[in-house]
C-alpha cells in the first residue's frame, strides 16, 4: 500500500510498513548511519540517522522508525545537523588522532563523516581510550581504541558466521567489544573468516599485514622468491587500484610481480586443479563403498576450524585433502624446488588470496613438511595492492608475461572454485567424465548455481545416483541437518563459511552493495563459459604435474604429502 508523506516540504511516496530511512533512500535521499547494516534487524544504536517529524518532541531515528501516512519529516534541518555533528564529536572526543598510520586511512566512515558534517576543530574533549593492541591472532589485528561500539562486528559474527566470539562487555563508560573472558583473539573461538573486518567502519579490525616480511626477503639474494595467487586475485587487484579489469589482466600482473622483485610466479589455479582431481578419487571410493556418510569438501579454512570446534562430529567426514593454496605450495617447495636445484628452505614462498583465514591455515599442523611450512607467507588482495603502490609500479603501462612453468595453467573449474558450489561442480564434472567418458550437460548443475543458503541436485552417473549439497554460509547448515534429519543421504557437501564463497573474502576490497557482489561472480561464470578447458583432468599443467613430475620427484610420489588431518579444537566459549 502507498501513501504520501512530507519530506523537507516536499511530497514523497512511501510504502506501509517500511522505515523511514528505506522510503528517504528510494526517493534519493541520503541520510548517514553507522551501526546500520543492510539485511540485518536495525538497532538505532548509533543515533546518526536521526531526523526531525513534526509533532514529535525528540528526533527518532529513521532506521528504526516505521513511516506513517500523518509524517511531515525534515531530514537535514538545523537542530538534526547539529545532533548528527555533536554524536561524531562526541566519538571523535576520545579517538585516537592517529588518522596517518590508520589502516582505514581515506575509507574510514568516521572520517568520512567529519568531513560530511564540515568537523574542522575538537570542541569536546574526552580521555584518551587506552590503546590495547592484539595481535594474538594470525589473521586478524585488533585495535580497541578505535571502536566506536557499533556493534556491526558482533552482529555478523553471531547471525551470519554462527561463531559468536564477539560480544559486548561490561556497561557505561567501561564497555568494549571484546571476546570471551575478555581475552585476546588466540584464545576464542574465532574462526579467522575475517567477515569483522570488512563491517568494521573504523579500522579497530584489520588484517595482519606481512608486507614488511615480504620486503625484508627481496633483499635476500640467495633466496628463492615465489608468489602464487588464486584466479579472483587478478580481478581484485584491479578493483582496489581502480582500473578496468580484462581477462588479459592476469598477464599484466605477472610482470608487475616480477617488477617488485619475485623470481617466480605461479597460478593457485593449479592446485585447485589437483584439489579437485583427489576429491574426485575420494568421492569414488566414497560410493564404491556404499558409505551412506556424506563427503564433506571445502577449500575454506574458516569453516574446518568451525568444524573442528564447534561440530566435532563431522572430522570423519571432512575431505582431508589440503586446500589449492596449499597443494600449490607444496608443489613449490617440491617439484619446482627440484627443478631449480634448490633446497625447500632456499624458496620464500607467498601466496596472494581473497581470503584472510589463508593466514591461519598456513600456520596450521600438517601444513608442513621436514619442519618446512608448505607456504611462508600470506598476503592479502588488499595488502598486494599496497605493495605494487609502494614500489611506485605504473600499472597501466606494463608487458603481458606469461607465468612460471609447471603450474602457470587451469582449467575454469579452478576459477569457478572462487563461488560457493564451484568446488562441488568442478568434482561432480570431473567423476562424470571419469565414468561416462564424456562432459556432462552444465545445465544439470544449474541449481548449485541458485541463490539460498542451502541447495542441492541429483546427478545420474551411470549406474549411480550421486545427490549434491551446497551450504552458502553457515547458517545453511542447519537446513542441512534438517534434510538429513528428515531421511535424505547426500554423498556429497560443500560449505563455504563467506556467504557467495571466496568473491566475498575478507582479504579483497572494500564492497559497497550487492552488486560489487554479483559483478564478481559473474567475472567467475563469464570465465567458465568461455574458458576452452573446463575439466581439470583436461589442465596441460595438471597433466604434466600428476603425469610426469610426481613419478620423477620421490618426495611426494605417492601423493601423501597432498593430504592433512583434522582434530578437535577445545576453545573458549
Amino acid at each position: 500500500m502507498l501513501f504520501t508523506i512530507q519530506v523537507n516540504n516536499k511530497k514523497i511516496k512511501a510504502e506501509k510498513g517500511e522505515t523511514i530511512l528505506s522510503a528517504l533512500n528510494r526517493n534519493g535521499i541520503i541520510i548517514p548511519t553507522l551501526c546500520r547494516m543492510k539485511e540485518f534487524t536495525p538497532t538505532g544504536a548509533c543515533r546518526m540517522c536521526v531526523v526531525e517529524v513534526e509533532g514529535r518532541e525528540r528526533l527518532v531515528t529513521a532506521c528504526s522508525q516505521p513511516v506513517e501516512e500523518w509524517m511531515k519529516i525534515k531530514t537535514h534541518s538545523p537542530r538534526v545537523i547539529m545532533a548528527r555533528k555533536t554524536i561524531v564529536e562526541l566519538l571523535l572526543s576520545n579517538h585516537p588522532d592517529d588518522c596517518l598510520y590508520c589502516d582505514r586511512n581515506l575509507n574510514c566512515e568516521l572520517q568520512r563523516l567529519s568531513e560530511e558534517l564540515n568537523i574542522r576543530e575538537r570542541r569536546i574533549k574526552g580521555k584518551k581510550i587506552k590503546q590495547r593492541l592484539d595481535q594474538s591472532s594470525p589473521g586478524i589485528v585488533r585495535e580497541s581504541a578505535k571502536c566506536i561500539l557499533c556493534g556491526r562486528c558482533v552482529r555478523v559474527c553471531e547471525e551470519v558466521i554462527t561463531a559468536t566470539s564477539l560480544d559486548f562487555i561490561n556497561r557505561g563508560r567501561q564497555t568494549h567489544i571484546g571476546v570471551t573472558l575478555d581475552r585476546d583473539f588466540n584464545f576464542s573461538s574465532c574462526i579467522q573468516c575475517g567477515q569483522c573486518v570488512l563491517v568494521c567502519p573504523t579500522g579497530a579490525l584489520h588484517e595482519k599485514h606481512n608486507i614488511t616480511e615480504v620486503q625484508e626477503y627481496f633483499n635476500k639474494h640467495d633466496i628463492v622468491k615465489a608468489i602464487q595467487y588464486s584466479p579472483l586475485v587478478s580481478a581484485g587487484i584491479a578493483e582496489e587500484l581502480g582500473i578496468k579489469y580484462t581477462r588479459d589482466f592476469d598477464r599484466n600482473l605477472n610482470a608487475i610481480l616480477r617488477k617488485i622483485g619475485f623470481d617466480k610466479v605461479y597460478n593457485t589455479g593449479t592446485g585447485t586443479d589437483v584439489c579437485i582431481s583427489e576429491i574426485a578419487s575420494q568421492l569414488t571410493g566414497k560410493i564404491e563403498r556404499k558409505s551412506d556418510k556424506a563427503l564433506y569438501i571445502s577449500a575454506c579454512p574458516a569453516f574446518v576450524k568451525y568444524a573442528e570446534q564447534f561440530v566435532p562430529s563431522l572430522i570423519p567426514q571432512l575431505s582431508t585433502v589440503k586446500s589449492p593454496q596449499q597443494l600449490t605450495g607444496i608443489l613449490i617447495k617440491t617439484v619446482v624446488a627440484g627443478q631449480l636445484g634448490v633446497k625447500p628452505e632456499q624458496i620464500f614462498s607467498v601466496s596472494v588470496t581473497p581470503c584472510m583465514a589463508m593466514k591461519y591455515e598456513a600456520r596450521r599442523d600438517g601444513m608442513m613438511r621436514k619442519g618446512i611450512s608448505d607456504v611462508d607467507s600470506v598476503m592479502t588482495v588488499r595488502e598486494l595492492a599496497r605493495l605494487i603502490r609502494l614500489n611506485g609500479i605504473d600499472v597501466t603501462n606494463t608487458e603481458k608475461e606469461p607465468g612460471d612453468e609447471p603450474l602457470s595453467g587451469r582449467s575454469s573449474s579452478a576459477v569457478l572454485a572462487e563461488v560457493s558450489g564451484g568446488l562441488a561442480e568442478g568434482v561432480i564434472r570431473l567423476y562424470h567424465f571419469e565414468h561416462t567418458g564424456r562432459e556432462i550437460d552444465k545445465q544439470l548443475l544449474k541449481k548449485l548455481r541458485s541463490p539460498g543458503a542451502f541447495r542441492d541436485c541429483i546427478i545420474n552417473v551411470g549406474d549411480n545416483e550421486v545427490r549434491i549439497a551446497v551450504v552458502d554460509g553457515l547458517p545453511g547448515l542447519e537446513k542441512l541437518r534438517s534434510a538429513e534429519a528428515s531421511g535424505t543421504v547426500f554423498d556429497l557437501v560443500e560449505v563455504m563459511t563467506c556467504q557467495g564463497g571466496c568473491i566475498h573474502g575478507a582479504g579483497l576490497p572494500f564492497i559497497s552493495s550487492k552488486d560489487d557482489l554479483k559483478n564478481r561472480a559473474r567475472l567467475v561464470y563469464q570465465a567458465d563459459e568461455t574458458e576452452a578447458i573446463s575439466l581439470s583432468c583436461k589442465s596441460p599443467s595438471l597433466i604434466n604435474i600428476m603425469g610426469k613430475l610426481l613419478k620423477e620427484n620421490k618426495d611426494i610420489s605417492d601423493k601423501s604429502i597432498f593430504y592433512t588431518h583434522f582434530e578437535k579444537k577445545n576453545v573458549l566459549l
